[in-house]
């Protein structure tokens, strides 16, 4: 069976798309251990993430929310429910109490890349889009990468598929 030009030309046109999309670079939130990409999630300018952990002494939860701008990512909020042990007394431009959290809001402070020793104990995680994404594994105490990047989808796909493998 011989292909038609029409046939040829709709082939060649589907392959070049399939180029374009794996090749064609596109913001991303890339989390990297030991340089290689780990997890990756849409990213871009806007995008906004969240980071959860406890407290080595305190032993409460921790919340800081990130966002792009700018092409950076910038740590907007705080919030944790008792002061103590390095916590700051006072950060960004307003701070209230929210259901038992203290939060402390319009931070804005440029931290790209984040670099996050994401140890066991302290259970770190990651939300995005919603969904709370595992960061911490029992016995390790990885130091993470977290940044917006600008990536080719082939670069990225591995991590997409096998979220986190440790």
């Amino acid at each position: 069976m011989r292909l038609r030009p029409v046939g040829l030309v709709g082939v060649a046109a589907l392959l070049i798309l399939a180029a374009v999309a794996l090749l064609w670079p596109r913001p991303w939130l890339v989390v990297r251990h030991d340089g290689v990409i780990r997890a990756a999630f849409v990213g871009g300018e806007g995008a906004r993430f969240a980071l959860r952990w406890t407290h080595s002494v305190e032993k409460e939860a921790w919340i800081e929310t990130f966002a792009v701008r700018d092409g950076a990512i910038e740590l907007m909020a705080t919030r944790f429910k008792t002061f103590g042990a390095g916590v700051p007394a006072a950060a960004g431009r307003r701070t209230t109490l929210e259901d038992g959290w203290v939060v402390m809001h319009d931070i804005h402070r440029v931290v790209d890349p984040l670099a996050v020793q994401a140890a066991a104990a302290e259970d770190y995680s990651l939300r995005h889009d919603g969904h709370w994404h595992a960061l911490s594994e029992p016995g390790k105490k990885p130091i993470l990468m977290i940044e917006n990047r600008r990536l080719p989808l082939y670069r990225v796909l591995p991590a997409l598929i096998w979220r986190w493998s440790g």
